[in-house]
């Protein structure tokens, strides 16, 4: 059975649950022993140590000092912190609106260096036009129940936001699967709109387009859910209800990987271009 991208994000839960529960015994406290000292329900103490409940900060502190290892309540509190970061569902990125989501990431697009991004299924999002986004945005928001102009203004801002890819300082590597040129998002200009800026976004100094083609006959690495991969440090996997982010630098190295291997498959410059040309041309 697959694991599941969050899988990474509940192993870092459990960790942190269990060096917690090693810190209750090794002070010789029972369950129940350590919830009266934090003044709480045994039961608890049972949820957070089987990393069913997350603590809070407030919460390591007191489970640190009733295990008199007050020493290690700042790491656990990072650790805990880092642990519930991994995985956030999109239902509580987009509570103060989609567009704000867009902006949150401005700066931290500025500080990165290297962007590597996959996608199987979409125009990578640093790529898109603002029609293109706004028909991909709008679905997003009904779909989530959000303001009907949300996703028009949240397209707007990620148009803005990709601006870095003209800015200095920065190398982009995008991959793309070939059926990710045939999915419409918006209406039929959007679409013809998008693909013509593929053709010139691919010939930018600090851009590496390539696309695999559909063709391809013998594939290394099957089609992936869509990552990011930012300065080797950090991934990002999209899912359908969260975003998984990656720091473990094991886990890192498996996505570098994947992402070498389906490099080595796609095609670049005039061949990719080829490809773009024909999907503009199955539009009409």
């Amino acid at each position: 059975m697959p694991i599941s991208p969050s899988s990474s994000a509940q192993a870092a839960r459990q960790a942190v649950a269990g060096r917690l529960r090693d810190l209750r015994k090794g002070a010789g406290l029972t369950v129940t022993e350590l919830a009266s000292a934090c003044g709480w329900h045994h039961a608890k103490t049972s949820r957070i140590e089987n990393a069913r409940t997350a603590p809070s900060a407030k919460d390591v502190a007191a489970w640190c000092r009733a295990c008199g290892a007050d020493d290690q309540s700042a790491d656990l509190v990072a650790q805990s912190l880092n642990a519930e970061s991994m995985y956030r569902e999109w239902r509580h990125q987009v509570r103060a609106g989609m567009r704000q989501l867009q902006d949150s990431w401005v700066q931290f697009y500025r500080d990165t260096g290297l962007f590597r991004v996959y996608s199987s299924t979409l125009i990578p999002g640093l790529l898109q036009t603002e029609g293109y986004a706004a028909g991909l945005l709008t679905s997003i928001a009904a779909f989530r129940d959000l303001p009907v102009n949300d996703g028009a203004e949240a397209a707007a801002a990620r148009v803005q936001r990709s601006r870095v890819v003209h800015e200095p300082g920065h190398r982009f590597l995008f991959l793309m699967e070939e059926a990710a040129l045939g999915y419409q998002m918006g209406d039929h200009e959007a679409m013809a709109a998008q693909l013509g800026y593929l053709l010139t976004a691919g010939a930018l100094p600090a851009v590496s387009l390539g696309i695999i083609p559909a063709s391809s006959r013998t594939r290394g690495q099957w089609p992936h859910e869509t990552f990011h991969i930012y300065d080797d440090t950090l991934v990002s996997v999209e899912l359908l209800s969260a975003e998984v982010n990656i720091t473990q630098p094991s886990e890192i190295a498996l996505y570098l990987r994947a992402f070498e291997e389906l490099r080595s498959m796609a095609v670049y410059g005039a061949d990719a271009r080829a490809l773009i040309v024909r999907a503009i041309g199955a539009l009409r």
